[in-house]
């Protein structure tokens, strides 16, 4: 062993991921808003790519971008795909783009006159442009307030002087819910006031709309509703005081504890039913945002047609005009270097997602095609794995194409990531997909009317549909549907539900 210092040469292989590399796998990840954003910030970052227009030209032509597969079914079963691209489809299957049987998903897959078409109420519509903004009917709803602002705008309209203050610091404290989330012993230290005035400013607070607002907890919530409903009788109070008895189906207990019967019992069930345990909740500021799917599967004959929302795929152009208007000097031409190679990889990057994502979603069509023809019944388990060794993939890159990506058919809008599921052993031992489990449970339990089904007895129930499931299974799917157990949808039904 030489104990002295000397220089190797040794020779070995990595993989470098070029940040470019990094930014087109998460592409693939990103949904349809991120998207928009990603290509707004990119448009505002890079002066030669623009997001629209007419008089720029793309390196890669916008017709020749993948926007739609077919799958044809011949007399055998058997699936092949047609084409992925628009023109190849319609070269196979000759296909008529201005029938009125071809499906159209965005305004610009209808095909018009020169004169355009007529919409509601005989106004006139263009057909082939989105360089002109339609009319935005969101700009026309009321805008919605939160529910501090309107707690304010009630305390400014009736308090005035040191209660208004008061009552201003606890709304500052509600939570979305509506409940108090700070102790009033804290607040009136921390404010240097009695701690009488601040139960005072609070109990001014509960007179507020919506009924309910201000409670420490659900048992003052719901009191603070059955007063203003004037249900609020010495029953109902010890009715409020006990609802963990409520939640555990002590309904013995309950009727000796507020001296009541059954049936007055169930009339103040029933009662207490109809109160809003989170009063606060109607006046969310945070809007929804609508979810738009990014694929279209309709039939086609005997087989499908795997489309892509054209609305959502962003019309990336280089604008040329801008190059050569710049000046000439080195390093110019140089940092619009750097930019159009920017703009192209980028463009070309779109272009990979989008073949991707047709990829993808036609294999999810073929491997689920009982699905789409006959119902959720006849999903079949399916894994990344198998779609990925379908389409030469990674497993990696399938899940990133499935996640955050819609899909619509004719049976409803479908997050990509419902297809795959694991699956139980069937009577013909191909294997049954969960969700399809779940539905034949959810279809037992709502036709089981007055005779609750056992976990066992619907053991016994899918064993004769063929399903070999075990009882920990059936209780497991069970619970992930949000049903309670036997006993529990027994006390439901006791209870008037």
């Amino acid at each position: 062993m030489v104990l002295a210092p000397r220089l190797d040469l040794r020779q070995s292989q990595s993989l470098v991921m070029t940040p470019q590399l990094q930014q087109a796998i998460k592409l693939l990840a990103l949904s349809s808003i991120e998207i928009e954003a990603f290509i707004a910030e990119e448009v505002e970052r890079n002066p030669v790519l623009d997001a629209g227009g007419d008089d720029f030209i793309s390196d890669t032509p916008l017709d020749a971008l993948p926007q739609t597969a077919i799958i044809e079914s011949n007399e055998r079963g058997s699936d092949e795909i047609i084409g992925d691209d628009s023109h190849a489809a319609a070269e196979a299957l000759d296909v008529d783009f201005g029938a009125e049987s071809f499906h159209h998903d965005t305004p610009s897959d209808s095909v018009g006159d020169a004169d355009g078409m007529l919409g509601l109420s005989g106004i006139a519509m263009t057909t082939g442009s989105f360089d002109v903004d339609g009319t935005d009917f969101d700009s026309f709803a009321a805008r919605d307030i939160d529910l501090r602002t309107h707690l304010m705008a009630q305390a400014g309209a009736s308090l005035s002087g040191h209660q208004l203050f008061l009552v201003q610091q606890i709304i500052e404290h509600i939570e979305p819910t509506g409940y108090v989330s700070e102790d009033l012993l804290a607040m009136a230290q921390r404010l240097g006031v009695p701690l009488a005035e601040v139960e005072a400013a609070l109990t001014a607070l509960q007179r507020f709309d919506p009924t309910g607002v201000g409670a420490r907890n659900l048992a003052e919530c719901l009191a603070l509703q059955a007063k203003e409903a004037d249900r609020y009788d010495p029953c109902m109070a010890r009715l409020i005081d006990n609802l963990d008895l409520v939640a555990k189906g002590a309904f013995d207990q309950l009727k000796r504890m507020c001296r009541v019967d059954d049936e007055d019992l169930r009339d103040m069930l029933i009662e207490l039913r109809g109160y809003d345990p989170k009063p606060g909740c109607r006046f969310e500021s945070d809007n929804s945002i609508a979810v738009t799917p990014d694929i279209y599967v309709t039939p086609r004959g005997d087989g499908w047609s795997i489309e892509l929302n054209s609305a959502n795929l962003p019309r990336l152009l280089i604008n040329r005009s801008y190059v050569a208007e710049l000046g000439q000097d080195k390093a110019t031409k140089a940092w619009l270097s750097d930019c159009m190679a920017d703009a192209n990889w980028l463009i070309k990057a779109m272009d990979q997602r989008q073949r991707t994502i047709i990829k993808v979603a036609t294999e999810i069509v073929k491997q689920q095609d009982g699905f789409f023809r006959r119902g959720v019944a006849h999903l079949r388990p399916l894994t990344l794995r198998q779609v990925a060794d379908a389409i030469e993939m990674h497993e990696s890159t399938v899940s990133r194409v499935t996640s955050n990506k819609y899909l619509h058919c004719g049976r409803g809008l479908f997050d990509l990531k419902y297809f795959f599921s694991s699956g139980v052993q069937s009577a013909d031992g191909e294997g049954v997909s969960a969700e399809a489990v779940k539905s034949h449970i959810k279809s037992l339990i709502e036709a089981e009317g007055e005779k609750i089904l056992s976990d066992d007895t619907l053991v016994e129930l899918l064993t004769a549909k063929g399903f070999d499931i075990a009882r920990r299974t059936v209780a497991k799917y069970r619970e992930a549907m949000g049903i309670g157990s036997s006993v529990q949808r027994r006390r439901q039904k006791k209870m008037g539900r």
